[in-house]
């Protein structure tokens, strides 16, 4: 019988920031890929492939994906489709054991700097429609519902939420992040990103 899978799978990077509680939001690399992968199996009823986040790390021109570190392990991770002006978070997924740790939230705030940085003004994203808490998230970084998409979710037919954050370089969007990460930082001074 094959051994069960580590919830948390180890890899080596001690590169990043630490902000303090010992998670560090670090670029992805192909060496956390199958860390990622038990992340993905874990969370979703259709998991992306180690082979589709492979060429997704072949795109950086047009792609920006991030992991939460904590020691040798992976928590958690986050991808940006960048197209212009524009920005679609593609994935993003905790590890369940990690949840409630404020990690989403610093994937976030990692994904959303990096995408003013590339002059992305407005980001979207799908949901499903029963998550009340990740709609809860989202809109806490200044999304908004923006159009329904019916029975997007393979798995049951659920429908996704459209939500867009817009004008994200704006002062109003960056003091709204800043007052997020200050609420998640033990120190303030601390930037939370590796970018």
């Amino acid at each position: 019988m094959a051994a069960e899978p580590r919830s948390v799978q180890h890899v080596s990077d001690r590169s990043g920031q630490s902000d303090g509680s010992g998670v560090s939001i670090v670029a992805m690399r192909r060496r956390h890929l199958r860390a990622v992968t038990v992340i993905e199996q874990a969370v979703n009823p259709h998991p992306w492939s180690l082979n589709l986040f492979s060429g997704e790390l072949r795109m950086p021109s047009s792609r920006i994906w991030f992991t939460a570190i904590e020691g040798n392990d992976v928590l958690g991770f986050s991808g940006l489709m960048v197209t212009h002006d524009e920005a679609h978070i593609t994935n993003i997924a905790v590890h369940p054991d990690h949840h409630r740790r404020g990690i989403g939230s610093r994937l976030l705030l990692a994904l959303f700097n990096a995408g003013v940085e590339a002059g992305v003004m407005d980001v979207t994203l799908e949901v499903r429609a029963s998550n009340g808490a990740a709609q809860a998230m989202y809109s806490a970084f200044g999304f908004a519902p923006g159009g329904i998409r019916r029975d997007y979710y393979q798995d049951n037919s659920e429908d996704a939420v459209i939500m867009w954050a817009n004008d994200i370089g704006s002062r109003a969007e960056v003091d709204r992040r800043a007052a997020i990460r200050d609420r998640l930082l033990p120190d303030p001074k601390v930037d939370p990103d590796a970018r």
